[in-house]
């Protein structure tokens, strides 16, 4: 496939916001509407995978991200993991990585994935 160029994606985006209101779950998948957007929605995810990559989140961010999530304080997770709250900022801020008896207990804490603290 050729190569995405940005005046093809702007168009692409701009095309979408168009079809979006004309397309909804009721429309047939041959419908020229819906094959329409399909497309366009092809170019702009292949131009945002080339130019806008998501790297995965670090160990920090996860167990950040989860602490949000599940509305519970640094010294919360401590108490539930058994380790000190100095521990816990020491993890979310990056200077240490939790070892894998810790990891295991995060993972199960927080509901992260064990893939996702191990980076895959």
């Amino acid at each position: 496939m050729a190569k995405i160029t940005k005046e093809q994606y702007e168009f692409a985006l701009a095309r979408i916001e168009e079809l979006l209101p004309l397309v909804d779950d009721n429309t047939p998948a041959n419908d020229r509407n819906a094959i329409e957007l399909t497309m366009m929605s092809d170019v702009v995810i292949d131009y945002e995978k080339e130019h806008f990559p998501i790297s995965k989140p670090t160990v920090a961010q996860l167990i950040q991200l989860s602490l949000v999530e599940k509305n519970m304080s640094q010294k919360q997770l401590a108490q539930e993991i058994g380790v000190s709250q100095s521990r816990i900022s020491d993890y979310v801020s990056g200077r240490a990585e939790p070892t894998l008896k810790i990891a295991r207990l995060l993972c199960m804490t927080l509901g992260i994935t064990p893939a996702a603290m191990l980076g895959y």
